[in-house]
């Protein structure tokens, strides 16, 4: 599956525009760290794109639902079978699949950190994801009424299993959403 066809996959499970964002967050912050790791680019990138395909349509995290329901259909559409086994650890309580490889383990770093980074964005004036900095990131991390669904636990474990400091990690990931403002829709309000 080329990056097109994963595209068009998530366009054909994913109606909302939230979500596909998320997946375009997931995907830049992946393609990062690939770079800063010397990986394949595409291939994380690829984890990242697909990571919650499936979440609208299965949104239960459970035995029958995201990611688990996902994983046939992905095999189906013939995507490589390291790509879905990391799609899966993502959600180790329910798939059972470990948390094994440098890529397994940054798509877990790096998804709730999305989340909130993109809340730090729309709270700021401009509403421009190019307006934030890390300083602004971690001053409303500690406000744990900000953003609460976003996992800060997670994150810290992801970075240290990384190996990577906090303040690096959220520079790693806000710089790759940074890079991709317009297609997150945080490139500022339109005057």
């Amino acid at each position: 599956m080329n990056r097109l066809e994963a595209w068009n996959l998530v366009c054909e499970y994913t109606p909302s525009p939230h979500l596909r964002r998320h997946m375009l967050a997931v995907e830049a912050a992946m393609r990062a760290y690939a770079r800063h790791f010397g990986a394949d680019e595409e291939k994380w990138g690829m984890v990242g794109l697909l990571h919650d395909f499936d979440y609208e349509r299965y949104p239960d995290v459970a035995a029958n639902g995201h990611p688990n329901a996902g994983a046939p259909i992905l095999r189906e559409r013939g995507v490589n079978e390291e790509i879905v086994r990391a799609v899966l650890s993502h959600a180790t309580e329910v798939t059972g699949v470990a948390r094994q490889s440098n890529m397994e383990h940054t798509l877990y770093a790096v998804d709730e950190l999305t989340g909130l980074i993109t809340a730090v964005a729309l709270v700021r004036p401009s509403k421009d994801i190019r307006d934030v900095d890390v300083k602004s990131v971690l001053k409303k991390w500690r406000a744990k009424a900000f953003a609460p669904g976003a996992n800060r636990a997670e994150i810290e474990a992801g970075a240290a299993v990384l190996q990577i400091d906090l303040g690096q990690h959220i520079q790693i990931v806000l710089q790759a959403m940074q890079g991709i403002a317009a297609e997150l829709g945080l490139a500022g309000q339109i005057t």
